[in-house]
């Protein structure tokens, strides 16, 4: 049955309205609590967030949600998903829940849940959560938060964890890092100074209002523009709640996901660890990963697996498959010999350690990896409908195909969080690629097209 408030990941909205209005995510938080109750006797959940200036309340909110349930609360306070993730599966926490909306803008905020295992909710899970919700909404509900005071070195927990990783000093080396105004802005600076890095930080001044504003993941030209100037080894960036990376090179080059995953897979196979000894190596990707990265990895003897797009989709196919690496080209990138879900700050973690080991930087050990032009437009939309529904939709994509054959790959699908078709076309003349995702980006707005 298909989900009316959980996308591909968690709830995301306008916050202040539905479904982040205060009625729906206390409703949120009971729910979540009598899920909780139903686990533990006496159950405990982490609550982090954000830098948004919605981040606060809504916390307080769903607080005020699982007390209403008897379930207690500690606040970890601004943190990463992946270290409400940590929490959750290190210590006796029944479940996390992070309130965030990635890399979206200020004004949208999310709240997402991680279980005691440190993974995302199954599909079901959620599917139940939603219908106690609204169980409890269509019998009334009275808001009313819970004030909360940080716990002080739950944090210091999950970076601590980050630096143990890692069994050599970063001395010597410089690195910029982008926090995007956002969860990383103080634990990342600090976690690679202590690691021995010289550090310069920028996108570290959250104001509530500027998190991915012209900085970040999302927006790297500053990035680029500080690891040229100060001669930096590495630039990393990363969006609102850090669990997704971007690098920048000693020589200004952009290393998305997908660069990493081709860096990463081939260290980890050197060392035996990429998954199942008796299996062929395989890493798992999405359908968004660039064509260039499955023939990169083909030719050390890699397979390259893909997943819808979701990190949670990724890791679902990890584990079915006993992959050791995977992730998505926007960044999220999941180790999981470490965590359980992607981790910004781990992964820059695993990038520095490989640079050390090998004694090379991004740019040697990115080469060889020849990225396909790909273009990717989004189409706001009023509604849904399968495209195949679509006459002059399912024309254009049927001979962008055929133009392209195995030299090329097009993609439309619908965003899981936001009202937008995404359009993806790849293939090896930037030309043609551009004039097939226009086409089909225009089919799609004459056919479902948002008004205004």
């Amino acid at each position: 049955m298909a989900k009316r408030l959980f996308g591909t990941d968690g709830i995301r909205g306008v916050a202040g309205e539905r479904p982040l209005d205060r009625q729906t995510v206390h409703a949120f938080g009971a729910a979540l609590g009598e899920m909780a109750r139903h686990l533990d006797a006496d159950p405990a959940v982490v609550i982090g967030m954000d830098t948004r200036e919605s981040g606060p309340w809504l916390a307080e909110e769903v607080a005020g949600g699982l007390a209403e349930s008897g379930v207690k609360v500690r606040f970890a306070g601004v943190i990463t998903t992946p270290g409400v993730a940590y929490l959750s599966r290190t210590l006796p926490f029944v479940a996390g829940v992070m309130i965030s909306a990635s890399h979206n803008p200020y004004r949208d905020n999310g709240l997402k849940v991680l279980s005691h295992t440190g993974y995302k909710l199954p599909d079901e899970q959620e599917h139940e959560l939603e219908q106690a919700i609204f169980a409890r909404l269509e019998g009334g509900v009275k808001p009313g938060g819970v004030p909360l005071a940080v716990e002080v070195g739950l944090d210091q927990a999950y970076t601590g964890y980050l630096a143990s990783t890692l069994s050599q000093s970063l001395e010597g080396l410089t690195l910029v890092v982008d926090c995007a105004n956002g969860a990383a802005s103080h634990l990342a600076p600090e976690l690679f100074k202590q690691l021995g890095a010289r550090v310069y930080a920028i996108g570290c001044s959250p104001t509530g209002r500027n998190i991915n504003h012209a900085c970040g993941s999302l927006h790297v030209d500053l990035l680029r523009q500080t690891v040229l100037a100060e001669s930096a080894d590495l630039g990393v960036a990363f969006d609102g709640d850090a669990d997704r990376a971007i690098f920048v090179s000693r020589s200004g080059k952009i290393v998305d996901g997908d660069g990493v995953l081709l860096v990463a897979s081939r260290h980890l196979l050197v060392r035996e660890r990429l998954g199942d000894p008796n299996a062929k190596p395989s890493v798992v990707a999405t359908v968004m990963s660039n064509l260039g990265l499955e023939r990169a990895l083909a030719k050390v003897g890699i397979d390259l697996v893909r997943a819808p797009v979701g990190d949670k989709y990724v890791l679902e196919e990890m584990l079915r498959r006993g992959a050791r690496l995977g992730g998505e080209q926007s960044g999220h990138v999941i180790f999981h010999d470490y965590a359980t879900t992607g981790d910004g700050l781990l992964t820059a973690v695993r990038v520095l350690e490989i640079m050390r080991e090998s004694g090379q930087g991004l740019d040697d050990l990115t080469a060889g990896l020849k990225i396909y032009p790909q273009r990717l437009l989004n189409v706001a939309v009023r509604e849904r409908k399968p495209l195949d529904e679509l006459p002059e939709v399912a024309a254009e994509i049927q001979a962008a195909t055929e133009a392209f054959g195995d030299a090329g790959r097009v993609l439309v699908r619908f965003s899981g969080t936001e009202p937008l078709a995404r359009v993806m076309v790849e293939g090896p003349e930037m030309a043609q690629v551009d004039e097939f995702a226009t086409r089909i980006a225009g089919a799609i707005q004459r056919a479902l097209g948002a008004h205004g």
